[in-house]
């Protein structure tokens, strides 16, 4: 898992039909001291995430053991809205 910041949502009509109904936000990686890095990725939302928030990723097949369907065309997910980081 990683940490996160989401930066924006995207908007795709034509898309695979798996992710028909799913939000799509952009979110830049962040390092556990807060800092920002130039990574970024496109993350599906499970949680109601929004702009600005510190969110926790996960990737590959934890991100579409999320979803009902194992074949979900997910590879990264948001799975829970930070409300602190601590060290």
């Amino acid at each position: 898992m990683q940490i996160g910041k989401v930066i924006g949502s995207l908007v795709s009509t034509q898309k695979d039909e798996s992710l028909v109904g799913k939000k799509l936000m952009v979110v830049r990686i962040i390092n556990s001291d807060s800092s920002e890095t130039d990574q970024e990725e496109v993350a599906v939302d499970t949680v109601g995430a929004g702009i600005g928030e510190y969110v926790l990723l996960t990737r590959g097949a934890a991100a579409r053991k999320v979803f009902s369907s194992s074949a979900d065309a997910v590879d990264s997910a948001i799975i829970g809205i930070l409300d602190s980081i601590e060290k």
